[in-house]
């Protein structure tokens, strides 16, 4: 662990406090029309054009998705790209059969997992104080812990597509275990969900489906 101490410390944070407060003074809230495409007016697409989705919006994609929260900064999402003919017949043998046509007309597929040893990785990911001893051991700490903060970071994945003008379709009708047995045997890492990505065919859409009203889910206390 090499975490910035005294006075080199007290500039990094007075940057940063300085930086945010600076974007807040820019962009205090995202448009309407930013949150109509991320969310609000957002669809789960299951059909899809032929057009290309490059590397490079691959990257651009995670490089958003990753700045999202996680606990202790622990990032434990991992990601594969289905792309090629071979990885799609490996993805079949999973999928319920109502599910194939979706992903294998989609550009890319992306397996979102985590990996249950991102806890050794904390020396780097959070390098102010050792947390290492709070998961070693520990697998049911750490499987809850992996599930909760890799399932947000698949949820930034989304959410950072959307924002960089592409569709996506989640989809939960797999085999996990077949996906791990495929694409993680002698890894640490599970399969979580998995997430169809590229440019919509929109003539596929149905109307969109009933949401719950605030007072049906929320309380206060």
């Amino acid at each position: 662990m090499n975490a910035p101490i005294g006075a080199e410390l007290d500039t990094l944070r007075a940057e940063a406090q300085a930086h945010y407060r600076d974007l807040k003074a820019r962009v205090p809230v995202v448009s309407d029309d930013a949150i109509d495409l991320i969310l609000r007016e957002a669809r789960s697409h299951y059909a899809w054009s032929d057009r290309p989705v490059s590397r490079e919006t691959l990257e651009a994609i995670y490089e958003i998705m990753i700045a999202g929260p996680t606990s202790m900064n622990t990032c434990p999402a991992r990601i594969v790209f289905v792309t090629s003919e071979d990885g799609k017949e490996r993805l079949k043998k999973s999928l319920k059969p109502a599910n194939v046509a979706k992903m294998a007309t989609a550009p890319v597929t992306a397996i979102i997992a985590h990996d249950l040893e991102f806890w050794k990785e904390l020396p780097f990911l959070f390098p102010h104080e050792d947390r290492r001893p709070l998961f070693e051991g520990k697998p049911a700490h750490i499987e809850a812990t992996a599930f909760r903060n890799g399932t947000l970071q698949g949820a930034y994945f989304m959410i950072a597509a959307r924002a960089l003008g592409l569709d996506v379709g989640a989809m939960s009708g797999f085999d996990n275990d077949v996906v791990d047995e495929e694409f993680f045997a002698g890894t640490t890492l599970k399969s979580n969900f998995l997430c169809n990505l590229g440019y919509a065919d929109e003539s596929a859409l149905f109307q969109k489906l009933p949401r719950f009203a605030f007072d049906k889910v929320c309380s206060f206390a």
